[in-house]
Protein backbone atom coordinates (compact mmCIF):
# COMPACT_ATOMS: atom_id res chain seq x y z
CA UNK A 1 0.00 0.00 0.00
CA UNK A 2 1.64 4.05 -0.83
CA UNK A 3 2.91 5.29 2.25
CA UNK A 4 1.23 8.59 3.52
CA UNK A 5 4.73 10.85 3.72
CA UNK A 6 4.83 11.93 0.32
CA UNK A 7 5.10 15.35 -0.31
CA UNK A 8 3.81 17.40 -3.81
CA UNK A 9 3.40 13.74 -5.06
CA UNK A 10 0.23 13.49 -7.71
CA UNK A 11 -0.49 10.18 -8.87
CA UNK A 12 -1.10 8.70 -11.52
CA UNK A 13 -3.34 5.77 -11.84
CA UNK A 14 -4.40 3.65 -14.74
CA UNK A 15 -8.24 2.40 -13.41
CA UNK A 16 -8.29 -0.55 -15.73
CA UNK A 17 -10.21 -0.94 -18.64
CA UNK A 18 -13.94 -1.09 -17.36
CA UNK A 19 -14.39 -3.91 -14.74
CA UNK A 20 -13.57 -2.61 -10.67
CA UNK A 21 -11.77 -5.28 -10.41
CA UNK A 22 -9.52 -4.85 -12.83
CA UNK A 23 -7.99 -2.54 -11.23
CA UNK A 24 -4.59 -3.27 -9.67
CA UNK A 25 -3.81 -3.66 -6.04
CA UNK A 26 -1.74 -0.34 -5.74
CA UNK A 27 -4.33 1.69 -7.43
CA UNK A 28 -7.28 0.09 -5.02
CA UNK A 29 -5.11 1.44 -2.22
CA UNK A 30 -4.55 4.97 -3.81
CA UNK A 31 -8.40 5.51 -4.47
CA UNK A 32 -8.74 3.94 -1.14
CA UNK A 33 -6.38 6.67 0.56
CA UNK A 34 -7.10 9.77 -1.77
CA UNK A 35 -8.04 13.26 -0.88
CA UNK A 36 -9.04 14.27 -4.45
CA UNK A 37 -9.83 11.82 -7.61
CA UNK A 38 -9.75 13.72 -10.37
CA UNK A 39 -11.16 11.43 -12.81
CA UNK A 40 -11.80 10.78 -16.81
CA UNK A 41 -15.95 10.76 -16.22
CA UNK A 42 -16.23 9.54 -20.00
CA UNK A 43 -14.25 6.92 -19.78
CA UNK A 44 -13.89 5.39 -16.21
CA UNK A 45 -16.36 3.26 -14.87
CA UNK A 46 -18.57 4.90 -12.49
CA UNK A 47 -18.87 2.17 -9.71
CA UNK A 48 -15.09 2.62 -9.39
CA UNK A 49 -15.14 6.53 -8.84
CA UNK A 50 -18.30 5.74 -6.42
CA UNK A 51 -15.95 2.96 -4.80
CA UNK A 52 -13.37 5.94 -3.71
CA UNK A 53 -14.15 7.68 -0.12
CA UNK A 54 -12.23 10.71 -1.88
CA UNK A 55 -13.24 13.69 -0.16
CA UNK A 56 -13.50 15.98 -3.40
CA UNK A 57 -13.85 14.17 -7.19
CA UNK A 58 -13.49 16.17 -9.86
CA UNK A 59 -14.60 14.98 -13.70
CA UNK A 60 -11.83 15.94 -16.13
CA UNK A 61 -14.91 15.75 -19.12
CA UNK A 62 -14.09 18.80 -21.00
CA UNK A 63 -12.10 20.55 -18.87
CA UNK A 64 -8.73 22.78 -20.11
CA UNK A 65 -5.78 21.06 -19.41
CA UNK A 66 -4.40 24.38 -17.62
CA UNK A 67 -7.66 24.47 -15.48
CA UNK A 68 -7.13 20.61 -14.41
CA UNK A 69 -3.21 21.35 -13.79
CA UNK A 70 -4.21 23.94 -11.49
CA UNK A 71 -6.12 22.56 -9.50
CA UNK A 72 -4.11 19.28 -8.92
CA UNK A 73 -1.59 21.72 -8.17
CA UNK A 74 -3.36 23.51 -5.66
CA UNK A 75 -4.42 20.57 -3.90
CA UNK A 76 -1.02 19.09 -3.64
CA UNK A 77 0.09 21.97 -2.36
CA UNK A 78 -2.84 22.28 0.57
CA UNK A 79 -1.15 18.96 1.23
CA UNK A 80 -4.03 16.48 -0.21
CA UNK A 81 -2.85 13.29 -1.44
CA UNK A 82 -4.27 13.57 -5.40
CA UNK A 83 -5.12 10.92 -7.50
CA UNK A 84 -5.47 11.46 -10.96
CA UNK A 85 -7.26 8.43 -12.74
CA UNK A 86 -7.06 7.60 -16.24
CA UNK A 87 -8.78 4.86 -17.77
CA UNK A 88 -6.98 2.05 -18.96
CA UNK A 89 -3.57 2.40 -18.85
CA UNK A 90 -2.26 5.68 -18.90
CA UNK A 91 0.81 4.83 -21.02
CA UNK A 92 -1.32 4.13 -23.87
CA UNK A 93 -3.18 7.60 -25.36
CA UNK A 94 -3.43 8.98 -21.89
CA UNK A 95 -2.02 12.30 -23.22
CA UNK A 96 -0.11 12.16 -19.57
CA UNK A 97 3.45 14.09 -21.02
CA UNK A 98 1.63 17.04 -21.57
CA UNK A 99 -0.07 17.09 -17.91
CA UNK A 100 3.35 16.19 -16.24
CA UNK A 101 5.34 19.00 -17.66
CA UNK A 102 3.40 21.23 -16.53
CA UNK A 103 2.86 19.62 -12.91
CA UNK A 104 6.59 19.23 -13.10
CA UNK A 105 6.99 23.31 -13.71
CA UNK A 106 5.04 23.93 -10.53
CA UNK A 107 7.86 22.13 -8.26
CA UNK A 108 5.65 18.62 -8.03
CA UNK A 109 6.47 15.04 -8.85
CA UNK A 110 4.49 12.48 -10.21
CA UNK A 111 3.94 8.34 -9.93
CA UNK A 112 3.06 6.48 -12.31
CA UNK A 113 1.22 2.91 -11.78
CA UNK A 114 -0.13 1.31 -14.70
CA UNK A 115 -3.44 -0.16 -15.23
CA UNK A 116 -4.95 -3.17 -17.67
CA UNK A 117 -5.26 -1.86 -21.46
CA UNK A 118 -8.83 -2.18 -23.25
CA UNK A 119 -6.76 -3.98 -25.84
CA UNK A 120 -5.97 -6.79 -23.11
CA UNK A 121 -8.87 -6.86 -21.84
CA UNK A 122 -10.35 -7.21 -25.91
CA UNK A 123 -7.66 -10.34 -26.14
CA UNK A 124 -9.27 -11.88 -22.75
CA UNK A 125 -13.02 -11.33 -23.98
CA UNK A 126 -11.66 -13.05 -27.39
CA UNK A 127 -10.22 -16.11 -25.84
CA UNK A 128 -7.07 -15.79 -27.17
CA UNK A 129 -3.92 -13.94 -27.16
CA UNK A 130 -2.09 -11.37 -30.19
CA UNK A 131 0.91 -13.15 -30.44
CA UNK A 132 0.39 -17.39 -31.43
CA UNK A 133 3.35 -18.81 -32.68
CA UNK A 134 3.23 -19.05 -36.76
CA UNK A 135 0.09 -16.68 -36.81
CA UNK A 136 2.18 -13.12 -35.44
CA UNK A 137 5.10 -11.94 -33.54
CA UNK A 138 4.18 -8.59 -33.89
CA UNK A 139 1.21 -6.10 -32.19
CA UNK A 140 1.37 -3.19 -33.58
CA UNK A 141 -1.71 -0.28 -31.63
CA UNK A 142 -2.04 2.75 -33.26
CA UNK A 143 -4.80 5.13 -34.21
CA UNK A 144 -6.54 6.82 -37.26
CA UNK A 145 -6.30 10.22 -38.30
CA UNK A 146 -8.74 12.81 -37.01
CA UNK A 147 -9.39 16.27 -35.39
CA UNK A 148 -6.90 15.63 -33.36
CA UNK A 149 -3.88 13.56 -35.28
CA UNK A 150 -3.06 15.07 -39.10
CA UNK A 151 -2.04 11.85 -40.67
CA UNK A 152 -1.50 8.31 -39.98
CA UNK A 153 0.52 5.62 -40.92
CA UNK A 154 -2.38 2.47 -41.47
CA UNK A 155 -1.53 1.53 -44.88
CA UNK A 156 2.31 1.35 -44.44
CA UNK A 157 1.96 -0.45 -40.87
CA UNK A 158 -0.43 -2.72 -42.04
CA UNK A 159 1.73 -4.28 -44.95
CA UNK A 160 3.51 -6.07 -41.65
CA UNK A 161 2.18 -9.51 -40.74
CA UNK A 162 1.18 -8.46 -37.31
CA UNK A 163 -1.75 -8.40 -35.10
CA UNK A 164 -3.63 -4.50 -35.33
CA UNK A 165 -5.14 -2.63 -32.54
CA UNK A 166 -7.10 0.22 -33.52
CA UNK A 167 -7.90 2.42 -30.71
CA UNK A 168 -9.36 6.18 -30.79
CA UNK A 169 -11.13 5.15 -34.25
CA UNK A 170 -15.04 3.96 -33.70
CA UNK A 171 -16.34 6.65 -35.93
CA UNK A 172 -13.67 5.65 -38.43
CA UNK A 173 -13.87 1.93 -39.16
CA UNK A 174 -14.57 2.35 -42.52
CA UNK A 175 -11.58 5.21 -43.48
CA UNK A 176 -9.70 2.35 -41.28
CA UNK A 177 -10.30 -0.74 -43.05
CA UNK A 178 -9.80 1.12 -46.48
CA UNK A 179 -6.46 1.96 -45.99
CA UNK A 180 -5.33 -1.43 -44.71
CA UNK A 181 -2.79 -2.82 -47.14
CA UNK A 182 -3.82 -6.81 -45.64
CA UNK A 183 -6.22 -8.73 -48.04
CA UNK A 184 -9.82 -8.00 -47.61
CA UNK A 185 -11.02 -11.52 -46.26
CA UNK A 186 -8.47 -10.92 -43.08
CA UNK A 187 -10.46 -11.89 -39.96
CA UNK A 188 -11.05 -8.44 -37.75
CA UNK A 189 -13.21 -8.06 -34.49
CA UNK A 190 -14.57 -4.98 -33.03
CA UNK A 191 -15.40 -5.06 -28.69
CA UNK A 192 -17.05 -2.31 -27.71
CA UNK A 193 -16.74 -2.12 -23.88
CA UNK A 194 -14.36 -4.57 -23.26
CA UNK A 195 -14.45 -5.92 -19.53
CA UNK A 196 -17.86 -3.90 -19.12
CA UNK A 197 -21.20 -5.65 -18.26
CA UNK A 198 -22.88 -4.35 -21.64
CA UNK A 199 -19.60 -5.40 -23.83
CA UNK A 200 -20.40 -6.34 -27.26
CA UNK A 201 -18.27 -8.02 -29.51
CA UNK A 202 -18.91 -8.28 -33.61
CA UNK A 203 -16.88 -10.44 -35.63
CA UNK A 204 -15.77 -9.99 -39.25
CA UNK A 205 -13.44 -9.41 -41.73
CA UNK A 206 -11.34 -6.11 -43.18
CA UNK A 207 -14.10 -5.78 -45.96
CA UNK A 208 -17.61 -5.83 -43.75
CA UNK A 209 -16.09 -5.26 -40.22
CA UNK A 210 -17.21 -1.36 -40.80
CA UNK A 211 -20.42 -2.21 -41.89
CA UNK A 212 -21.43 -5.06 -38.94
CA UNK A 213 -20.26 -2.63 -36.28
CA UNK A 214 -22.49 -0.22 -37.58
CA UNK A 215 -25.14 -1.81 -37.63
CA UNK A 216 -24.56 -3.34 -34.31
CA UNK A 217 -24.84 0.59 -33.62
CA UNK A 218 -21.24 0.62 -32.22
CA UNK A 219 -20.03 3.82 -32.74
CA UNK A 220 -17.94 4.66 -29.49
CA UNK A 221 -15.59 3.45 -26.99
CA UNK A 222 -14.58 0.18 -29.34
CA UNK A 223 -11.51 -1.19 -30.36
CA UNK A 224 -10.91 -2.61 -33.62
CA UNK A 225 -8.08 -5.63 -33.99
CA UNK A 226 -7.33 -7.36 -37.73
CA UNK A 227 -5.05 -10.03 -38.05
CA UNK A 228 -5.66 -14.00 -37.92
CA UNK A 229 -4.72 -13.89 -34.06
CA UNK A 230 -8.20 -13.24 -33.32
CA UNK A 231 -9.44 -16.48 -34.57
CA UNK A 232 -7.88 -17.99 -31.05
CA UNK A 233 -7.30 -21.77 -31.05
CA UNK A 234 -9.13 -22.02 -35.06
CA UNK A 235 -6.20 -19.99 -36.54
CA UNK A 236 -3.25 -21.98 -38.07
CA UNK A 237 -1.23 -21.87 -34.56
CA UNK A 238 1.93 -23.47 -33.89
CA UNK A 239 3.06 -24.82 -30.34
CA UNK A 240 5.71 -22.69 -28.35
CA UNK A 241 8.80 -24.08 -27.90
CA UNK A 242 8.44 -23.34 -24.03
CA UNK A 243 6.02 -26.12 -23.95
CA UNK A 244 8.00 -28.39 -26.53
Amino acid sequence: MPGNDEANVIWFVGAGPGDPELITVKGRALLDTADVLVYAGSLVNPALVESSPAAEKVDSWDRKLDEMVALMIDRARRGKRVVRLHSGDPAIYGSIVEQIAELEKAGLSVAIVPGVSSAFAAAAALGTEFTPKGVSDTLIITRPAGKTLEKDYITELSQVPATMAFFLGSEHFADITAKLSCPRDTPAVVIYHASWPDQKIVRGTVADIAGKAQSAGITRSALLIVGYAVLGTASDYMRSHLYS
